[in-house]
């Protein structure tokens, strides 16, 4: 690529890949834009000073939903070309499920809900799993009118439980305490 823009998208489309041009406001775009969202905070998160486990963690992620979005701008009709895009598997799932239970069996059962909050890295993880549950809404939206592969809203999914065990965990290793909701009290 030599130059960064390309004014082709001027007009209010941009291309999938498979050459399909499609309004930046569709369905697809709106999924991918929410997953590159989601992206840009992982980085944000990774900047700050966390344990070298949920670095790494956070760093995969990344590299995972770069994957997954390049998916969700494959065009329908490219799909069995997938053009050198490879799929989230049921590999990525079973992992990040691995981890979720490591984290949850390394930490204090839940009793009650919590606030998001606590430490930075804490708070901005919630909110990284708040935009995750986003793009998973986006992508199930976007499956009720195109083919999404069900890997992609199943990895979402798990990601979201992923971050808010990260967000816990953050919270213990600062010795933030967690906080209940006090419902109007």
């Amino acid at each position: 690529m030599t130059r960064i823009y390309t004014k082709t998208g001027d007009d209010g489309t941009t291309g999938l890949i498979g050459g399909q041009r499609v309004s930046k406001d569709s369905l697809r775009i709106e999924a991918c834009g929410t997953v590159d969202e989601l992206n840009a905070l992982l980085g944000v998160i990774r900047s700050l000073p966390l344990d070298s486990a949920a670095g790494e963690t956070l760093l995969r992620v990344q590299d995972h939903l770069f994957t997954l979005s390049a998916n969700l701008a494959v065009t329908e009709a490219a799909i069995p070309a997938r053009h050198g895009v490879p799929p989230i598997t049921v590999e990525h799932v079973t992992l990040l499920e691995k981890e979720i239970d490591e984290m949850q069996a390394a930490l204090e059962p839940l009793r009650k809900f919590i606030l998001p909050g606590g430490s930075e890295a804490a708070a901005l993880l919630h909110f990284a799993r708040a935009i995750a549950r986003r793009a998973e809404r986006r992508c199930v939206s976007l499956a009720a009118k195109e083919t999404v592969e069900p890997e992609i809203i199943r990895y979402l999914n798990r990601l979201s439980d992923l971050l808010f065990m990260l967000a816990r965990r953050a919270n213990v290793l600062a010795g933030r305490e967690e906080v209940n909701p006090r419902f109007g009290r």
